[in-house]
Formats: C-alpha cells, sequence, structure tokens
C-alpha cells in the first residue's frame, strides 16, 4: 500500500513538471566596482529598458527575449558591453569601471556565450593597429583576412557557445572584413581630398568651453602648430589613443606645438541623452585619465561649425594646423602612428 501511496506521488510531481512552461525571461545581475552613480540600461534593436543600479553598482532584473536569444548592449554611464541573453539565462556579471573591459567576468546560466563575448573584445582592442590603413592594397587585404581568422579561432577555442551565437558571430566576422575593405578604398579617396587641402587656411572653432576654465578659440594658439584630436567619452579607439597622446605631449612639452583635445559628447551613452551628463562624464574622464593638453566641449558637438567644415562622420580624427592657421594635414595619423613622430621631428626642429 505504502509502494502504491510513493508512486501516486512521484506520478503527480512527473505531470507537474511536465506542465510547468519554460521560463520567458533571462534574470541578468551584478556588481560594478567604482560605479558611475546613474542607472544603467540595457537595449537591443528596438528596445531599450533602464536598469536601477544601487550606489553601490548592484542591481538586478529580468529581460523577456523574443526568439532563441538575442545580443543586447549593456551600459553603465558612457561605458557599455555586448551582452548575449536567452530565455532561462541566469547571468551574473561582475566588473570594475577603472578598467571595464579587461575586468569583465561573467558566472551562472549564460556565463559560458558571456565570457567568450568578453573575450572576443579584448581581442579587438588589440587586432587594429593605428598603422593598419596606411597599407597598401594587397598588405591589407592580407591582413583583413587575417584578423578574420583570428576572430574564428577565438570563437572556436570557446566549447559551449550557443549555437545561434555561433552562427551569428561567423556572418558578421564575414560583414566585418567587407566592411573593411569597403572602408579602406573610402580612406582612400578622401586621402587625396584632403591633399587638397593642404596649405589652405584651417576652419575656426571660436569660444569652445575649456576644461581648465574659460573658453579657447582656434586663433588663440596662433603661433604654433596645433595638433588636434577630435574624440569622445564612449568611443573605444579614441580612448585608446589618449597614453600615446600623452607620450607625444610629454616628448614635445618644450616645442612650438599645441596639443588640443575637442570632444563632440552629445549625450551618447548617458541616461536620456542628457547633454549635461556627457559633459560631466567628459569632465570625470579627463581627470580619471590625467589628460594633458587644451581639453576643450565642442559648441554643438557634431553639428559644430568647426566639425562640419572638416566633414568628421567618424571619430577618432586628428589635424594638424600650422603656426600660421593653415592646413598642414586635414587627416594626420594617430598619436600612435610612428609616421606622427617621423613627422614632428621634421616640423619641430
Amino acid at each position: 500500500m505504502m509502494i502504491k501511496k510513493v508512486f501516486i506521488f512521484a506520478l503527480i510531481v512527473s505531470l507537474f513538471s511536465c506542465n510547468k512552461k519554460p521560463q520567458n525571461y533571462a534574470t541578468f545581475s551584478g556588481i560594478i566596482t567604482n560605479h558611475f552613480g546613474k542607472n544603467g540600461s540595457i537595449s537591443t534593436d528596438g528596445y531599450k529598458k533602464e536598469i536601477k543600479i544601487s550606489k553601490e553598482g548592484v542591481f538586478s532584473d529580468t529581460i523577456h527575449v523574443k526568439n532563441d536569444g538575442a545580443l543586447f548592449t549593456f551600459s553603465d554611464g558612457n561605458e557599455f558591453t555586448s551582452v548575449y541573453l536567452q530565455n532561462g539565462d541566469d547571468l551574473k556579471l561582475t566588473l570594475d569601471t577603472k578598467e571595464f573591459d579587461e575586468t569583465i567576468k561573467y558566472t551562472g546560466k549564460g556565463m559560458v556565450n558571456n565570457n567568450y563575448l568578453a573575450k572576443k573584445s579584448l581581442f579587438s582592442e588589440k587586432a587594429y593597429s593605428s598603422n593598419l590603413f596606411e597599407l597598401d592594397e594587397t598588405e591589407f587585404k592580407a591582413k583583413a583576412k587575417e584578423i578574420t581568422t583570428q576572430f574564428e579561432n577565438v570563437l572556436a577555442k570557446e566549447k559551449g557557445v550557443a549555437a545561434n551565437l555561433v552562427k551569428a558571430e561567423k556572418e558578421s566576422f564575414a560583414a566585418n572584413e567587407k566592411q573593411m575593405l569597403k572602408s579602406y578604398y573610402e580612406m582612400k579617396k578622401e586621402k587625396n581630398r584632403y591633399a587638397k587641402l593642404i596649405g589652405k587656411p584651417s576652419p575656426e572653432f571660436i569660444n569652445y568651453e575649456n576644461f581648465k576654465g574659460g573658453v579657447t578659440s582656434l586663433k588663440d594658439l596662433r603661433g604654433k602648430y596645433v595638433y588636434i584630436d577630435v574624440w569622445a567619452t564612449w568611443c573605444g579607439p579614441c580612448k585608446a589613443e589618449i597614453p600615446h597622446l600623452q607620450k607625444l605631449e610629454k616628448a614635445y612639452h618644450d616645442k612650438n606645438i599645441e596639443f588640443v583635445s575637442i570632444s563632440v559628447d552629445n549625450g551618447r551613452g548617458y541616461k536620456d541623452n542628457s547633454l549635461a551628463l556627457s559633459k560631466d562624464g567628459w569632465k570625470k574622464m579627463i581627470k580619471e585619465k590625467q589628460m594633458g593638453g587644451i581639453q576643450l566641449f565642442a559648441d554643438k558637438a557634431w553639428k559644430s561649425d568647426f566639425v562640419t567644415q572638416y566633414e568628421i562622420n567618424g571619430i577618432p580624427r586628428f589635424i594638424l594646423i600650422d603656426p600660421s592657421g593653415n592646413i598642414v594635414d586635414a587627416n594626420a595619423s594617430r598619436p600612435s602612428s610612428v609616421k606622427t613622430t617621423a613627422l614632428f621631428n621634421k616640423i619641430l626642429k
């Protein structure tokens, strides 16, 4: 009789388990060290949700995922990272904003997919050298193919990545290589166009807010060479150039040259695309990274006269102007390029 009761109980449990609906959401939680003090967000195509983050950097929320999985962008302040979620995931994140990408770690259900994305992100930062687009066409094509193979190898080493994510990643690698080639040919065309500007008067920036106080105009710097870095706090490649720019500033601090960084921050990466918050983030990053030179905030971001007249639609962008205010190079090499040092050694004797 007892055996029969146990059997019936087990059957009821079994039926209950079979009828239980699969979880139609993912749980995403974590701890952010040195949290920026504002709420974060998670977004994908056509979807965005605010993530409440405590002063201690703790957060937890649920996200309903359509289909079999989706790639999201999770942001804290002006820093962001990719997150792949599937319904049923219970993903936990830890990171330190002072070394954002380098400290990202995931645990819990869904960790394999996301630890792969974290490794891919770190690889991406190293894959694209500053001199890549200075190669001749044959060398560039070979290098683009090599980068694609390296991305594929990073993915192949990670076992257990979701099939849908693997498929999407392989497609993105191929698309990325095509985009690299397209960008290369566009840059070659631009180089010819920029060559026609050499020796002509530079567009002006007037009364841009100076981090150290007051305002600064290009005319204030007349009599010196001016090396301009157009950047934004959310731009990864821009931030990667900061240490190299700092080295240049130190090496040529007693020469006839000024180093000017112009931020085109317009609220991107901040709550409600707030311009005020982006300006606060600009000031905070300058302090944290101990950025030198002349730090300016463009008056109308991407719509500023200086930016539009130089036809800047991608950053970082570097410009070199001579002591008379004429253009030396409207699309100068980056601080990390050996060409920059060679040029400075030539003109700053």
